[in-house]
């Protein structure tokens, strides 16, 4: 076990020493003045795309779909870091600048380091709670315009090492509880977990680190977003 943990930390796979936040120019209305639809991207390594190029992570990906079908999407802002747990993504918010902007639509993914570095539930519980209400007030309010993503299953991954068994109903558990939460604030929830765990019979899912994903699993991810988002920005 002791083994195991350090080569996670040493190899970066939930460490977020040497990253600073990948932060992209903020605007402070839900359009653009070309009536461009504006975006955040809320989380960790999975919305980074870790070991993957900026363009292939789900956000990038996501916007590049809108555009394609006919919605004027702007280069997403993303307020992301590999190894932020959930009190790390409130306080990188504080410390942005982007208090008190506004954008058309919001996804959230946070909760796979709460979990990795061993943090309660009941802490999870709180904190998730407290960013999913930042992530609303970003989107003006509008519960409706903000999409919460399951955290995925690293425990089928070569880094976990054949520990999913213990893994995945920890995963399941903080998911849990961020889709109870999610729903009870009317927000939309995208279940990304289950296809995550797809990595078992499709090695080409996964990033060179073997531990996060590539970007034909990100491109899944957004297959499942990317018609739930539409609807809600065309309402």
């Amino acid at each position: 076990m002791r083994t195991l943990q350090l080569i996670f930390i040493v190899l970066t796979a939930f460490s977020g020493c040497s990253k600073k936040p990948a932060t992209m120019p903020t605007v402070d209305t839900n359009k653009t003045m070309s009536g461009t639809l504006t975006y955040l991207a809320l989380g960790d390594s999975y919305t980074v795309g870790q070991s993957e190029p900026q363009a292939e992570s789900y956000p990038f990906q996501l916007a590049d779909s809108l555009n394609d079908h006919s919605i004027k999407v702007a280069v997403p802002t993303v307020i992301a870091t590999t190894g932020w747990t959930t009190d790390d993504l409130i306080n990188a918010i504080s410390e942005s600048g982007i208090t008190g902007k506004t954008y058309s639509f919001v996804t959230l993914l946070i909760g796979v380091n709460d979990q990795y570095q061993g943090l309660s539930i009941d802490n999870y519980r709180q904190k998730f709670t407290r960013v999913l209400n930042e992530a609303i007030s970003f989107a003006n309010g509008d519960a409706g315009k903000v999409f919460v993503l399951s955290t995925p299953d690293y425990g089928v991954t070569p880094f976990a090492q054949g520990r999913d068994s213990v893994i995945y109903p920890q995963i399941q558990a903080f998911n849990a509880v961020s889709q109870t939460i999610s729903k009870s604030a009317g927000v939309n929830y995208i279940d990304v977990t289950t296809v995550s765990r797809t990595v078992i019979s499709n090695p080409s899912l996964l990033a060179p680190d073997g531990l996060h994903y590539s970007g034909a699993m990100y491109a899944l991810w957004v297959r499942l977003l990317e018609p739930v988002v539409t609807a809600q920005l065309k309402r």
